[in-house]
């Protein structure tokens, strides 16, 4: 019976980590929801190979464009839009499912590492429970789209399995325990990769769990420099290759990488404090206003961050042989940091980094626990234990429900980051959206004042304006001349779509469209944007769309050709020449529609997201479309 009570104890807060989240599913999608997982409706929805393999096989949130992750989506809806909760319960089935797979390879680790399994068992539940309760990770559960992370942490937790059940067999069955960790590197590394990028990393964090063990058993040399060394060097030399110290690397950041890797180290140290010092709700997803840290001293917070980084890695080396899970579970984490917190530009702060890389991070306080039950009363080790697991419990339960609102949550984070241009916009489309537009319009003034550089916050001032008409030249002069000099921002060019969405509606305004276009002129004055080329292809596009409404097609079909030249896309010129028959510009179209299918024709079957077959059908459907509406004009006019 004793031996069976871990395992009853690990379903137990399985079950208790379930209900905790249940609160949560009931909210909505969020922000990187909706580009990702539009694609599943725009086809009509994934209903046959060929939407299957547009949806699929298209992605742009990494290089790799995720397709595992992708497919998973499948699981729940195949159009959009759709209904968030039935995403977040297979989200939480699969937090659920890592916490398991956690379990299992940290017993194996135990035993790899030589502890007893009555100790291996007990260590291991208690771990992988206090990683699956942790209120942290309900930002990553409950926001659909990173079901990317967690499937890179899944097939991770896989491929450490696999590989630590091989270790195991090294002893009594070399030949099957190399297949096995070969099988776990190379298929492991894959599958996680094609969910996430960070994926990839999998043979590091390999090499660490074997750095980091104090048995006498190791591997061949052959095996260990070609399948755990070699993808580390290919790993770091491609980290390497991003090593850019100019002043200005990333003209889409407001930081360049000398500034990126400071600010890491105080961001770094934050998620450490809060993985051990849990709290309810985090920073949320308003990152845009942290604060950078320009040199080591300023702020000097950063200086002791880093000494503090350096410290705890020093220390996690010299005790390597005498606490080997204390060193584990630091290196763990620091190498599972090395794609995302480091040299590559991307966004600072994100909790989501840290669900494969905390994985390990409370072992040590397991293994303290358990100890803590042999050396002194047993009484004492289970109050204290219980007395944790509920205050995570408690915490996880209150963090989901505060994810059950998905608007309501949006607001909370708004709020405490004044100085995120994101948050303030989001106060103030959330009034809008509720009909309070002239207390929308303060909003965006009042933001717009209080963060001058957010080019997002001009854009959406004016585009406010435009919208109850308040705007004249003096607001289209201010907005241009701001938006000449403020830095990059994506969000803004999709504002500026917005823009002129609005302006060239049926009723659209001739003189905001005469003020849009000198407002476009002026935009593309500023070098932080011309040396976007999907901006700089996008301008001619916008300029097409305004002259279009503007009732001047062919100066549209000048800028329409030029664009489509740009975007080199058959769904982007198939588009364009939609948009132009829409207007009746028919003759115009037709022009369009042959240098749509030249343009096709050259395409590569690669860059192509649907079949040869499907676009010729599209071509001559929509050929005949024209030429049909194009007759019944003629016989109407005669």
């Amino acid at each position: 019976m004793v031996r069976y009570a871990p395992v009853g104890l690990l379903f137990g807060l399985s079950i208790l980590c379930f209900i905790c989240y249940l609160p949560g599913l009931q909210g909505g999608f969020l922000f990187d929801d909706y580009p990702n997982l539009k694609e599943l409706g725009i086809y009509g929805g994934v209903v046959d190979w060929e939407t299957f393999k547009s949806f699929v096989l298209n992605g742009f949130s990494g290089p790799a464009g995720r397709p595992i992750a992708l497919a998973t989506f499948l699981l729940d809806d195949n159009t959009w839009p759709s209904y968030a909760p039935w995403f977040k319960i297979t989200n939480l089935l699969i937090h659920q499912l890592c916490g398991l797979l956690l379990c299992w390879s940290i017993l194996l680790l135990l035993q790899v590492y030589g502890y007893s399994e009555k100790k291996c068992l007990w260590i291991a539940v208690l771990a992988s429970m206090l990683w699956l309760l942790h209120p942290y990770f309900v930002s990553t559960t409950l926001y659909v789209v990173q079901r990317m992370a967690q499937l890179a942490a899944l097939f991770s937790l896989l491929g450490i399995v696999v590989y630590l059940k091989g270790r195991l067999l090294l002893k009594s069955q070399p030949r099957k325990a190399y297949v096995l960790m070969t099988l776990a590197v190379c298929a492991g590394t894959i599958l996680a990769t094609f969910s996430k990028e960070n994926g990839a990393l999998l043979p590091v964090l390999l090499l660490t769990i074997e750095f980091c063990n104090p048995s006498n058993k190791k591997l061949i040399w052959q095996w260990r420099a070609l399948f755990l060394w070699l993808p580390t060097i290919v790993i770091l030399a491609a980290l390497l290759r991003y090593v850019d110290f100019s002043d200005n690397p990333w003209p889409n950041r407001s930081f360049n990488q000398i500034q990126r890797l400071l600010s890491e180290s105080r961001i770094v140290t934050e998620y450490l404090y809060h993985l051990w010092v849990p709290r309810i709700e985090g920073r949320g997803l308003f990152q845009d206003g942290y604060l950078i840290s320009k040199t080591l001293f300023a702020p000097i917070t950063t200086f002791f961050s880093v000494l503090g980084l350096l410290s705890l890695v020093m220390l996690a080396l010299a005790v390597r042989k005498k606490w080997p899970l204390f060193s584990l579970a630091i290196l763990f984490f620091f190498v599972a940091h090395l794609t995302e917190s480091t040299v590559v530009g991307l966004e600072l702060y994100f909790e989501h980094r840290n669900y494969l890389a905390a994985l390990f991070l409370f072992l040590p306080l397991a293994a303290a626990l358990v100890s803590l039950g042999e050396k002194m009363r047993v009484r004492v080790a289970v109050v204290t234990t219980g007395l944790i697991i509920l205050v995570l419990a408690l915490m996880t339960w209150k963090r989901a429900e505060l994810w059950s609102n998905s608007e309501r949550l949006e607001l909370y984070w708004a709020y405490a980051t004044p100085n995120s241009p994101r948050a303030q916009n989001s106060i103030a489309t959330h009034l809008s959206r509720n009909g309070h537009q002239l207390e929308a319009e303060r909003k965006f003034a009042e933001a717009s004042e209080n963060l001058p550089d957010s080019a997002l916050l001009t854009l959406n001032l004016l585009l406010q304006q435009v919208f109850l008409k308040h705007a004249g030249q003096i607001e289209f002069n201010h907005a241009g001349h701001a938006l000449a000099h403020q830095p990059f921002d994506a969000q803004a060019v999709m504002g500026l779509r917005s823009l002129v969405e609005n302006v060239t509606a049926p009723e659209g305004s001739l003189a905001y469209q005469d003020m849009t276009l000198l407002l476009i002129d002026k935009m593309a004055t500023n070098g932080a944007y011309s040396q976007f080329p999907l901006f700089m292809r996008l301008l001619p596009y916008l300029r097409a769309q305004i002259y279009a409404a503007k009732r001047q097609p062919d100066v549209a079909l000048q800028y329409y050709s030029k664009a489509m030249n740009l975007y080199a896309d058959t769904d982007a010129a198939l588009m364009m020449v939609a948009e132009m028959a829409t207007r009746n510009y028919l003759d115009e179209a037709l022009q369009l529609l042959d240098q749509a299918e030249a343009l096709y024709k050259n395409q590569s079957d690669s860059s192509l997201k649907k079949s040869r077959k499907v676009y010729d059908s599209d071509i001559q459907s929509l050929r005949t479309a024209i030429l049909q509406s194009k007759q019944k004009f003629d016989e109407r006019s005669a």
